[in-house]
């Protein structure tokens, strides 16, 4: 393990029930060992064009690593709120700092027989030269809606992040231009 991942395991997170609400508190390495659900933020990132982040995990990484994501974001930590996360993460992954506030579309329960995260999805729009955490992101670009639909066949995605741009996708409004979620849970 690599000091990284130690320091990663060791962070201090909510345990949350399935309607959200705090039952307890572990380290993410045993939340993560013990298929403990606790709280994640996905934050999709354009820039001024619309154009959206997409990166590649770095092989360190405790869950999903190497794979391909059009989400920044992580864990939320014990204590913190979703819209705090949202931002801390945003400008920590893409190696910024003065973000306007994350736009809340909605929630989601994650789950699988490994893993259980309730998944705030938030979008915010980034004008700033990107620096990505070269221990969080190894590869990384801006692409159009077209040039990541493209992709998804073709590259391996971290799946939690597939299924919030599916969820995504599916909560635009009848022009296809917009963003319908409210910030609630589905």
């Amino acid at each position: 393990m690599t000091d990284q991942q130690g320091r990663a395991a060791d962070e201090l997170l909510d345990i949350v029930d399935e309607r959200d609400e705090v039952v307890g508190q572990a380290p993410r390495g045993e939340a993560y060992a013990r298929g403990l659900r606790h709280r994640c933020v996905f934050v999709l990132a354009r820039d001024g064009a619309g154009r959206i982040f997409v990166h590649r995990r770095t092989a360190t990484k405790l869950v999903f690593p190497s794979r391909y994501d059009m989400f920044v974001g992580g864990v939320v930590g014990a204590g913190e709120s979703y819209d705090t996360a949202a931002l801390r993460e945003a400008e920590e992954e893409l190696g910024v700092s003065g973000l306007p506030a994350p736009t809340p579309l909605f929630r989601f329960l994650y789950g699988t027989p490994e893993h259980s995260w309730w998944s705030a999805v938030y979008e915010v729009r980034c004008d700033l030269p990107v620096e990505p955490q070269a221990e969080e992101v190894a590869w990384h670009a801006f692409l159009t809606e077209e040039e990541l639909t493209a992709r998804l066949p073709e590259w391996d995605w971290v799946p939690d992040g597939l299924e919030a741009y599916r969820r995504l996708l599916g909560s635009r409004d009848d022009t296809g231009l917009r963003w319908s979620g409210t910030g609630g849970r589905p």
